[in-house]
């Protein structure tokens, strides 16, 4: 019998999130320059912060080229983001090798189908609320967060609370 999200949860050490779908809302702007623009959620922000504040290996995969999406990741202290991916799971194994991580111990967070072959690798497979059907039935874990609302806020704090590490750094700040 498969093992259910909140029993994959403790294992977790390493995040990985596609971008357009999961951080943005899968929207995009077209300025009149040919410019693209993306919306990303600051709760989301601030929980892909707090989890590579407190050692969480945090990584990008996208298929998207957008600096302004690298820049803003950046800011968040993220330093693997691989922009412009079309087979996610080359990049995943080439982060996988380079910090030796198990792929046991890795949540993935897609939306779409080029999403599927690394979710079907990797310990935890989760996805926002209004991910494809394909991406729904691959996921052990589907947040009840739409992308780009707060589903990677959401699949982060579940896994910080469960390790116990979510509440105990307000603790540790405010004591």
């Amino acid at each position: 019998m498969e093992k259910s999200y909140k029993e994959i949860m403790p294992n977790i050490t390493t995040f990985i999130f596609d971008v357009d779908g999961v951080l943005t809302d899968g929207s995009v702007s077209i300025f009149p320059d040919g410019e693209l623009v993306r919306t990303m959620n600051t709760k989301d922000g601030y929980a892909l912060k707090t989890a590579v504040d407190n050692g969480y290996n945090v990584c990008i995969i996208s298929g998207g080229t957008n600096p302004g999406v690298k820049l803003r990741l950046k800011g968040l202290g993220i330093t693997d983001i691989y922009l412009g991916a079309h087979n996610k799971i080359e990049q995943m194994d080439e982060y996988l090798d380079i910090y030796n991580i198990d792929p046991k111990n890795v949540l993935y967070m897609g939306d779409d189908i080029p999403d599927l072959p690394v979710m079907k690798i990797c310990g935890l497979a989760a996805c926002p609320k209004d991910a494809v059907p394909e991406i729904q039935e691959a996921s052990h874990y589907i947040s009840q967060k739409k992308g780009g609302k707060g589903c990677a806020r959401d699949v982060i704090e579940q896994v910080m609370k469960v390790q116990d590490k979510w509440k105990n750094q307000f603790d540790a700040k405010y004591d």
